[in-house]
């Protein structure tokens, strides 16, 4: 599905004014947790994930595999946001 510069341009533009849909806690990344951003994904095509984690290099582990699990695209990654996107063949809001 990989994603050409000038189309993450254009869903980072969207993702701008998105509110995390899911915030990962003090117990991380639980099965649960992962059964949420399915469902967001699936439905919103687009979404914003809060990653709290003790230090950068748990953060992108865990950002990794949020995308690698619930196969989307990790559109950005700023702080403690990251971005994701799966085209939804149903819907195809942002293509």
């Amino acid at each position: 599905m990989a994603l050409t510069n000038q189309q993450k341009k254009k869903l980072k533009a969207h993702a701008h004014g998105l509110k995390p849909v899911v915030r990962l806690g003090q117990s991380g990344l639980t099965d649960n947790v992962l059964d949420e951003i399915e469902l967001a994904i699936e439905h919103h095509e687009l979404i914003k994930v809060k990653v709290s984690a003790e230090d950068r290099d748990d953060k992108k582990l865990i950002i990794q595999k949020i995308a690698d699990q619930t196969r989307s695209e990790i559109i950005q990654s700023i702080g403690f946001m990251a971005v994701f996107y799966r085209e939804n063949s149903d819907k195809k809001t942002y293509s």
